[in-house]
């Protein structure tokens, strides 16, 4: 039986890697999907270990240590990370995994799994993911700030 595949999709926040994600995974039923951890905040409607593992600073950090993360990164202000065990358990039982990460997180993971997939996004202009980024409501206009100049 061969690997599975590591399909990675990133770019900025905002830029729709979600709702991309949402069709890949609609339109192919066998492909796995990569549940994040994050110390941030769930948003309305998240759902602990549907859309993140939501954990405190302190449990991230003992996984940190404990070198339960493919890749993880400070982002914003919060820690996202990739839970390794599930995903290597999947690849080596041959199932394709999908993951959804920052750009940052993205780099790390080509580092440490040069043989998969990399697809990096990018929003239709600026001013579109600034719409995008405020419709959420859940970003200061400090983190707004931080996040556009990211993309940028």
């Amino acid at each position: 039986m061969s690997k599975g595949l590591l399909i990675v999709i990133s770019g900025p926040s905002g830029t729709g890697k979600g709702t991309v994600c949402g069709e890949l995974l609609a339109q192919t039923p066998e492909l796995a999907y990569s549940i994040s951890a994050t110390t941030r905040q769930p948003r309305d409607g998240e759902v602990d270990g549907k859309n993140y593992y939501f954990l405190t600073k302190e449990q991230f950090e003992k996984m940190i240590g404990e070198g339960g993360f493919l890749e993880y990164a400070n982002v914003y202000g919060n820690y996202y990370g990739t839970p390794l065990g599930k995903i290597e358990e999947r690849r080596e039982a041959g199932q394709d995994i999908l993951l959804e990460i920052d750009t940052q997180g993205a780099l790390n993971v080509m580092k440490r799994c040069p043989d998969g997939l990399f697809i990096f996004l990018l929003p239709p202009s600026l001013p579109e993911l600034e719409r995008r980024i405020r419709g959420r409501g859940s970003e200061t206009e400090e983190s707004l700030a931080r996040r556009l100049g990211s993309a940028e």
